[in-house]
């Protein structure tokens, strides 16, 4: 008798199609069949060892987080509910072009340096793993949900190259060339950039394109956080459209925003844009979180220059007096490439972690607040939050708009991803609230997407970018990755002022065709795997 049947749910299967009640039968992590209006038809209903009524709820596939930042957290943090209670059963690490593998014992110390305000030091954990494959062998060695894995772009050129702002030697981008391709044979999905971001930032275009065509080789995928979202961004997007046509690599754009004044209303701009690309065969793909503000470190407004060399470098920058006086002028007057072209505004930049305890007053205020109850300028509370808690501060930049928001997450390539920071004491509430929030507000609420829609975008949109025949719909032989949810209720509890509230109305979440969340609440089940990339 097989394992489990949910009887009479609102199966919305991910194809985008009209929903239909059905009884569902899962068993060995697969599902086995499925009997549509079974009760109405007056036929014999399947059973199972356990039955679950469904009456009243949405049965779908298990939401798919396209631009994840849980690279330790999965590893630190077996409950990891952030991502389990809101229905995410498989996220994509590894983006904005920093993260650990592949690495030797120099980098895995820079990047644990640079990243901190997005994953933590990361003292806590055994970094036992050096390459693409022994990573992922450690998310098989049992995870809250499953995960897939992007080729950092940014450290494997600081493995190469340090972080130097210079171009590639033909040696050097050989090596690189090598290192992406033992990370896609070691079952990677592709490789972000953080092109505001050292050292990924410093690549030129030919490099770029040099690397794709080695990911594209293995039927992989580029994701690119690109130059810029702010000043220039529509340039900065038709570069990556360029790029993915030369080097004939598919394209999801991350977090694809049109932010700060100069972008307000401007998001038609950027479909066109993707619209003529798409008519021309291009294959194109992006994600967008439901939330208006962004969310970064400090230490990535500075601009490329001042962050050559990597963190060390960096702090040593801060502490002198002139160069400091440089880098206050790249921020506030000239507009720093790190602030995306434009003039930092210090009422935009909200804290919201910091390494040290010590700095906790600082969380929950803009930098112009606190500048206003110290006294000094804004940028003289900047420099010293970096030198004092060394690059880890995180930040909220109160830069959307709602309209933009709304217009991209319609279109047709659109997809979700959280961008979750979960590290500092007020993170953004997208960490935790992503996918509640598109169901709830987006689809109940504001009308901008049907339910069917909306689930298609959240599941089997994203697993055709991964490539993944087996995921993303409610099929029979699909993997169990499953969500039930009520869609009367389910909503984001996650506020900018309570961040980590946890969803309602999302009770029951399958990873693996095991409850990984059930009846509300998390279970002890460690389910999730790496999810390695699909062989042409």
């Amino acid at each position: 008798m097989e394992e489990l049947v949910i009887r009479d749910a609102d199966v919305v299967d991910g194809s985008g199609e009209p929903s239909y009640r059905a009884d569902v039968v899962v068993d060995r992590g697969r599902i086995v069949s499925i009997v549509k209006e079974a009760a109405a038809a007056g036929c014999q209903r399947p059973k199972a060892r356990r039955e679950l009524d469904a009456e009243g709820l949405v049965l779908s596939p298990g939401f798919i987080d396209m631009h994840a930042h849980s690279d330790l957290a999965l590893l630190r943090d077996p409950d990891h509910s952030a991502k389990a209670a809101q229905g995410v059963t498989l996220e994509v690490l590894g983006q904005d072009g920093l993260s650990y593998a592949p690495v030797d014992d120099r980098t895995l110390g820079e990047v644990r340096r640079a990243i901190a305000g997005w994953n933590g030091a990361g003292d806590d954990i055994d970094f036992d793993w050096r390459s693409v494959g022994e990573y992922l062998d450690r998310l098989d060695g049992g995870i809250a949900v499953n995960a897939a894995y992007l080729i950092p772009q940014g450290t494997v050129r600081a493995l190469v190259m340090g972080w130097e702002d210079r171009r590639a030697t033909p040696e050097e981008l050989q090596r690189m060339r090598e290192l992406v391709a033992e990370g896609m044979e070691q079952g990677a999905v592709g490789m972000s950039s953080g092109l505001t971001y050292p050292p990924g930032m410093y690549a030129d275009g030919a490099e770029l394109t040099e690397l794709c065509r080695v990911v594209a080789s293995y039927g992989g995928y580029y994701c690119p956080h690109h130059r810029s979202y702010g000043a220039g961004a529509l340039e900065a997007y038709e570069e990556m459209v360029t790029l993915a046509r030369r080097s004939g690599c598919p394209l999801h754009l991350a977090h694809a925003t049109m932010n700060f004044g100069v972008n307000k209303g401007r998001a038609p701009e950027l479909l066109a844009l993707l619209d003529r690309a798409l008519g021309e065969g291009a294959d194109i793909s992006l994600d967008t979180y439901p939330y208006t503000p962004g969310c970064t470190t400090l230490v990535a407004l500075l601009p490329s220059w001042a962050s050559e060399g990597g963190p060390e470098a960096v702090l040593k920058r801060l502490a002198d007096e002139e160069t400091a006086e440089r880098i206050r002028h790249d921020l506030e007057v000239t507009g720093s490439d790190g602030c995306h072209g434009v003039p930092v505004e210090w009422e935009t930049i909200e804290i919201s972690g910091v390494g040290d305890p010590a700095l906790g007053e600082y969380v929950g205020r803009t930098v112009l607040q606190s500048a206003r109850e110290r006294g000094e300028s804004p940028w003289t509370v900047a420099r010293e939050l970096l030198l004092r808690d060394r690059l880890a501060p995180t930040i909220l930049q109160h830069v959307g708009h709602e309209e933009n928001v709304r217009a991209i997450m319609r279109h047709r390539v659109h997809t979700g991803g959280s961008d979750g920071i979960l590290q500092g004491s007020k993170p953004h509430p997208r960490a935790y609230g992503t996918f509640p929030r598109y169901l709830g507000h987006y689809v109940r609420e504001a009308g901008v997407l049907s339910l069917e829609e909306c689930v298609a975008h959240l599941t089997s949109r994203p697993a055709a970018r991964l490539r993944l025949p087996d995921r993303g719909l409610v099929r029979e032989g699909y993997k169990a990755d499953l969500v039930l949810f009520d869609p009367q209720t389910v909503a984001a509890g996650a506020t900018f002022e309570e961040p980590r509230t946890l969803p309602t109305g999302i009770p029951y979440v399958l990873v693996d065709g095991q409850f990984v969340i059930e009846d509300g609440r998390r279970t002890d089940v460690l389910a999730g795997r790496a999810v390695r990339r699909t062989p042409r």
